[in-house]
């Protein structure tokens, strides 16, 4: 699983700045004009103590910020969520950032608040620069490690040293200081998993947090690490992008879905508030008025069709995406191979394509004969249209939809749904089927546990 806006999955090929364009001194401009600037939520004017600050900042706070990052990631790139990677305990732990540190300390009035949105930024991005030129401090060729591992070694422990001294060594510090490592290496040719691997094994859960590591320690993880290198590491041959479609399809028909939790109980249940209309309020109205009402438009029409019944297929989905899209038509299948993440996975396309996606969601019924509990057949569903990939825009929004439609249909809405949205799943990653399930399961215990008397 990998969380959309969360900084600590990005690639060295995600922030390297020769890759990614950014002009500070026309950052706020652009920041300026996104929307989300023009709907910075007002802060209630209570103690940081009283609960409806803590409401506040997970109801509206949280959700303007992840659409500040996610308006960003539009215009310049997913190399902007790293702008609220704050030292110690902020949005994200243990980052390279000081100028924002959470909703609840960071939103103020508007005009404040988009500057330090401003120097976050681009705070976040002299870190990158300055990265990018530690790199280079040393003129390494891995083919000539044998020859240069004193120089590896000390680029490692330079390095080390850069991340302790930016992030303070608090909360979570040394997730950073993996990835910076992992970085290096992608940067000199080595494949980022086995750069991520080969960090690992050197760090050996060493480093902690709230603490920083002694000279022997930094010393010894960056001996390790230059000793771990071989000359051909970064002579992998390039391997075509499989269909992770099928991938999706044999992890699906072995998950045990069968060990779903089952959100609490059964029946019905009636929530204290409508948590899919108030996060798309909140996070897509932020965005773009006009995407939230498509949404809302969406949501209301789903849940008239899980009133009577309907059954879950493609049919339904474009129906659906015509509101998500503010299409003229219902948006046909795609016809062409689908990419996401990156283009790291890549979802194939054939002539019985749309078909087995029908198949797949009608299973998100209730079978008497193999019955399965809600949260997994909601959960398959969505995974399902992930990784059907069947529309060429939107994707993630049908997915959710049909998520909600699936629980809708049997009598049940959420109060909330801050996990089940802005996170991606991996298309062959078997533990990802049921960690979705225990988000559900989350929410719906909770929202049973709310509505009872």
């Amino acid at each position: 699983m990998i969380v959309e806006l969360a900084p600590r999955f990005l690639t060295w090929d995600d922030v390297d700045p020769a890759r990614h364009p950014f002009d500070s001194a026309s950052a706020p401009q652009v920041v300026r004009s996104l929307g989300p600037a023009r709907r910075v939520p007002r802060r209630p004017d209570v103690a940081f103590g009283d609960p409806a600050m803590s409401a506040w900042s997970w109801d509206e706070g949280q959700p303007w910020a992840d659409a500040m990052s996610h308006a960003l990631a539009e215009h310049y790139g997913r190399w902007t969520v790293g702008w609220r990677w704050s030292h110690d305990e902020g949005d994200f732990d243990g980052g390279p950032v000081g100028n924002w540190c959470c909703p609840r300390d960071s939103i103020t009035t508007p005009e404040e608040t988009l500057a330090r949105v401003v120097a976050a930024l681009c705070e976040w991005r002299e870190w990158l620069e300055s990265l990018a030129g530690w790199f280079q401090t040393y003129p390494l060729v891995l083919a000539d490690v044998q020859d240069q591992r004193i120089l590896w070694e000390r680029a490692a422990q330079n390095l080390i040293l850069h991340v302790t001294d930016r992030t303070g060594c608090g909360s979570g510090w040394h997730g950073h200081c993996h990835q910076v490592l992992t970085w290096f290496l992608s940067h000199w040719g080595l494949a980022p998993d086995l750069a991520q691997e080969l960090v690992e094994q050197a760090i050996g859960g060493r480093f902690e947090s709230w603490t920083g590591p002694d000279p022997v320690l930094v010393e010894d993880v960056a001996e390790q690490l230059a000793l771990s290198l071989r000359p051909d590491d970064g002579e992998r041959p390039a391997v075509p992008v499989p269909d992770h479609l099928e991938r999706w399809l044999a992890v699906r028909e072995t998950a045990p879905w069968q060990d779903a939790p089952d959100g609490g109980g059964d029946g019905p249940v009636t929530p204290s508030c409508d948590g899919a209309a108030e996060d798309i309020r909140a996070f897509d109205g932020a965005l773009d008025p006009a995407r939230a009402q498509g949404l809302l438009a969406a949501l209301e029409l789903l849940r008239a069709d899980a009133a009577r019944g309907a059954l879950l297929d493609f049919e339904l989905l474009r129906s659906w995406q015509r509101h998500v899209l503010s299409t003229p038509q219902p948006p046909p299948f795609r016809d062409l191979p689908a990419f996401a993440k990156g283009g790291r996975e890549r979802y194939g396309i054939g002539p019985d394509t749309r078909a087995r996606l029908d198949t797949c969601l009608a299973e998100s019924a209730y079978d008497a004969e193999r019955p399965l509990p809600l949260t997994a057949r909601a959960a398959r569903a969505y995974l399902d249209v992930c990784f059907f990939h069947p529309f060429d825009d939107g994707n993630a929004r049908s997915a959710f939809l049909a998520l909600i439609f699936v629980l809708a249909r049997e009598g049940v809405a959420l109060d909330g749904v801050s996990l089940l949205r802005r996170v991606t799943f991996q298309a062959d990653e078997p533990q990802d089927t049921l960690t979705l399930t225990r988000y559900i399961d989350c929410h719906l215990a909770e929202t049973r546990r709310k509505a009872a008397p």
